[in-house]
């Protein structure tokens, strides 16, 4: 081997392992700033308020999850989750950090705190100081996780509330976390965006970072609340979705009108369009309600998912809104229900023993095949309000007499009272479709 030809490999050599080098250093550079303590602020910009996270801006495309999926929320474009208290009993904070960091998730982080409405009293300084010192602990545990961004002080505090004081609680929790973790924002979610409350807030919570609003139906006039409110600063929406049951018809005995997944799923689709994504001057993003089940009202009215898992049409709707396009494979939609060739609006009532018959119809964006569950469940009874916790009512068994399909019978309940029926259909790739119609059976 010449000299020449020597030192042409040797540079060959040098140039691979500096090469080397710089990936491991970048790997180790990018594994250090996916480890380091997120700084997240508020900026004013040319377009408005931003929320910017180490130095870049940050649009939270992101839903409420508690014992969600976050690995299919990461999957379905989000960016962000948030939730309603540090420890929900099955997971700790530091768990559910963990496993956003994991995912490449951001976190808005929830505090618990006192309710009016649940008994916690605001004139008790004693309570309120054993409070403040709670929180500080739950703060110190979790402030230096690279995956939060946001502390949320509280939910809905406003809901059933009359006592101011509860907003010089939320001023000084904020003031106690940003002396003592300087790296995040505060905030604070009040139902709905009434005049009188954010007139409180900006005289007696001075210090939080952003107002958070929760709305449903009324989300589609946020542009006119915001104008009415005189809020001028940056504003989430920590918790928007299906029509309310509190904002829907009722029949006769006050049972209220559930959307089919289909009409809920073009809700979401609408309303962000409408009401979120135009007041990007002052919504710096939100948090979709909710990604996962609850019972409230019904076992579907507001969980994006089924008990089981299943997905229901308004993820479809919310990865089209995170990616601009469809996912794979779609949820079944719902074209018409009808029991008794009637509709729920129509006050159906049934005689105790009798049989009646129920359709649905329902198509496949891709074909799939399709199974079918009917189910007759009673009324709900619990008076909870708030997302308070629910029982979930008696499924009637021994009911339906037919094959599941896309007509059933099935014999009206025995007992006098208040009923659904539900239609849950399946596409058999973990998609779900479901519509209920109440219905009273007398003796």
């Amino acid at each position: 081997m010449t000299i020449k030809s020597f030192l042409s490999v040797k540079s060959i050599l040098s140039f691979s392992i500096a090469i080397m080098l710089l990936g491991c250093q970048a790997t180790t550079e990018q594994e250090n700033d996916d480890n380091t303590v997120s700084k997240s602020e508020i900026r004013q910009t040319a377009e408005g308020y931003q929320l910017f996270v180490n130095d870049k801006p940050f649009y939270i495309q992101g839903a409420g999850l508690e014992y969600g999926s976050i690995p299919k929320l990461a999957a379905h474009g989000a960016n962000s989750f948030r939730t309603w208290r540090t420890d929900n009993g099955r997971r700790s904070g530091k768990e559910v950090l963990d496993d956003a960091l994991k995912y490449g998730l951001k976190v808005t982080m929830g505090i618990d705190v006192g309710r009016e409405r649940l008994g916690f009293d605001y004139d008790d300084e004693t309570a309120v100081k054993a409070q403040l010192e709670r929180i500080r602990g739950e703060v110190m545990a979790l402030k230096d996780h690279p995956a939060l961004i946001i502390w949320g002080i509280g939910n809905e505090l406003n809901h059933h509330s009359e006592n101011p004081k509860v907003w010089d609680a939320v001023n000084d929790i904020s003031k106690m976390i940003h002396e003592i973790d300087p790296n995040h924002l505060t905030t604070t979610s009040l139902a709905g965006m009434n005049k009188e409350y954010v007139h409180l807030i900006k005289e007696r919570a001075t210090d939080i970072d952003i107002l958070s609003v929760q709305m449903y139906a009324e989300v589609e006039i946020l542009p006119e609340q915001i104008q009415k409110s005189g809020w001028e600063g940056p504003i989430m929406v920590t918790e928007w979705g299906a029509t309310g049951y509190w904002e829907v018809g009722t029949t006769e005995w006050q049972a209220p009108l559930e959307n089919n997944s289909s009409v809920k799923a073009d809700f979401y689709r609408s309303r962000f369009r409408k009401a979120i994504e135009s007041q990007k001057q002052q919504v710096v993003g939100s948090y979709v309600f909710l990604w996962g089940q609850k019972q409230e009202r019904t076992p579907t009215w507001f969980g994006m998912f089924m008990p089981d898992g299943r997905e229901t049409e308004s993820i479809d709707a919310m990865h089209y809104i995170w990616n601009g396009e469809w996912p794979d494979n779609r949820t079944p939609r719902i074209n018409d229900f009808k029991l008794e060739s009637k509709v729920a609006e129509n006050n159906i009532k049934l005689k105790s023993g009798q049989s009646y018959a129920a359709m649905v119809d329902v198509t496949d964006p891709d074909g799939d095949p399709l199974v079918y569950r009917w189910e007759i469940m009673k009324e709900s009874t619990t008076n909870a309000t708030g997302g308070d916790a629910e029982e979930v009512p008696e499924v009637i068994q021994g009911l339906i007499k037919s094959d599941p399909g896309t007509e059933v019978s099935f014999t009206a309940p025995n007992e006098e009272g208040a009923y659904r029926l539900f239609i849950y259909v399946d596409d058999n790739n973990e998609h779900t479709a479901h519509a209920n119609i109440p219905f009273y059976v007398n003796k």
